[in-house]
């Protein structure tokens, strides 16, 4: 269950925003999450709700955007189809996986006084 070392390291950058800002709390936090990224939503909300507690984030909502795995031909960088075979229609060159697998920090709203 990597989740929870995500979610630990997720609140210790959350925390330091908010420290340089001065932020007394912070309202939302907005992850990207890839869907080959190997998160599982379900246990990341639970590992946010449990660890959030007394820390700036302890009201925080976390809202989480899916990303959609995408591959490109590693030649042309022509997009090839979701569901079609991992090859260049053109040029026949293998495609490479160019988003999908990623968790990023997308925003952090935070209270400021």
């Amino acid at each position: 269950m990597h989740e929870y070392s995500i979610v630990a390291s997720l609140l210790e950058r959350v925390d330091a925003e908010a420290h340089a800002r001065n932020a007394t709390a912070v309202s939302r936090v907005a992850v990207k999450v890839g869907e080959l990224s190997g998160v599982e939503v379900d246990l990341l909300r639970t590992a946010f709700e449990t660890f959030r507690e007394r820390t700036l984030c302890a009201g925080a909502e976390l809202a989480i955007e899916a990303v959609a795995a995408r591959w490109a031909c590693r030649g042309c960088g022509r997009e090839i189809a979701r569901g079609a075979l991992l090859a260049c229609p053109v040029c026949g060159r293998p495609a490479r996986l160019v988003g999908g697998d990623e968790i990023l920090l997308q925003s952090i709203e935070m209270e400021v006084a």
